[in-house]
């Protein structure tokens, strides 16, 4: 497992406090309706985190609806799990790029900010495609290219203010690395999609204190092994160092900044 796919520790934990109400919670709900519009029968959640999409579109389905949320990582599983009523949701490990299903088995397949991640996007569409039903939909998101997101951005400049040599480039390697529709097109329809439609969706991500944005980025996201790499102390003081400059850049008291991301919707 690759440095970017690990989320356990206290980082499921520090992910569902800081940096979903920060930047995820906006975006579920988007995604949620959208999906729940599409009225699936049967729908399946892949890539599923701590659950922010899980709790949006359980909320929002039809009480006939079957729903089953998959993650690779069993602790971020374990945690969304933790916070959901048992029942309405079934929780299966899984990888995005074998998944445990029969063909046809959903007519609808959804994932909140995973495609990112997967090592092997084509193939994760391919699998996607094949659990469908003819006519089914893959609807899911990515984050726009990181200079239209002003925490990260921000973030990652002052990491690399701090540490200029090796600079951590996290957020802009993996959830900010995937952003031109094109590729998306391409590698979707290049997995038998047809109909791929892309919306761009500007928020705004909010914090109580600059410092909760940097607790956010620095101790909820694999970046923080990236940090700790460099050493006894080096998280606090990066930690710090972030919240500094989110706080030059967007005040001492509440912060709000600018996000953006695609959604996009693909028809098996």
């Amino acid at each position: 497992m690759r440095a970017d796919e690990v989320f356990a520790g206290s980082i499921p934990e520090n992910y569902d406090r800081y940096l979903v109400p920060l930047i995820f919670a906006s975006y579920a709900v988007d995604l949620a309706e959208r999906a729940a519009s599409l009225s699936p029968e049967k729908a399946l959640e892949i890539a599923a985190g701590t659950g922010v999409l899980t709790r949006a579109l359980t909320a929002r389905l039809s009480a006939r609806a079957s729903y089953t949320a998959t993650d690779l990582n069993q602790p971020m599983l374990d945690y969304a799990a933790s916070q959901q009523p048992a029942g309405r949701t079934t929780w299966r490990q899984a990888d995005a790029l074998a998944l445990p299903f029969e063909a046809g088995a959903f007519d609808l397949v959804c994932c909140q900010f995973g495609a990112m991640f997967f090592p092997d996007r084509r193939l994760a569409y391919r699998e996607a495609k094949r659990v469908l039903r003819p006519q089914g939909h893959l609807l899911f998101n990515v984050w726009d290219r990181i200079e239209e997101n002003i925490f990260a951005y921000e973030v990652t400049k002052a990491l690399a203010e701090m540490f200029p040599t090796n600079p951590p480039r996290f957020l802009a390697r993996t959830p900010h690395g995937y952003h031109e529709t094109a590729l998306i097109r391409e590698e979707l329809e290049d997995a038998g999609f047809s109909l791929v439609e892309f919306e761009t969706r500007a928020a705004h991500s909010r914090a109580p204190l600059a410092m909760l944005a940097a607790l956010a980025y620095c101790h909820g996201t694999p970046l923080r092994g990236e940090i700790e790499a460099f050493g006894a102390g080096a998280l606090e003081a990066a930690t710090a160092h972030v919240a500094a400059r989110l706080a030059e850049r967007c005040g001492s008291g509440p912060v709000s900044a600018k996000v953006q991301a695609h959604i996009i919707v693909a028809l098996s």
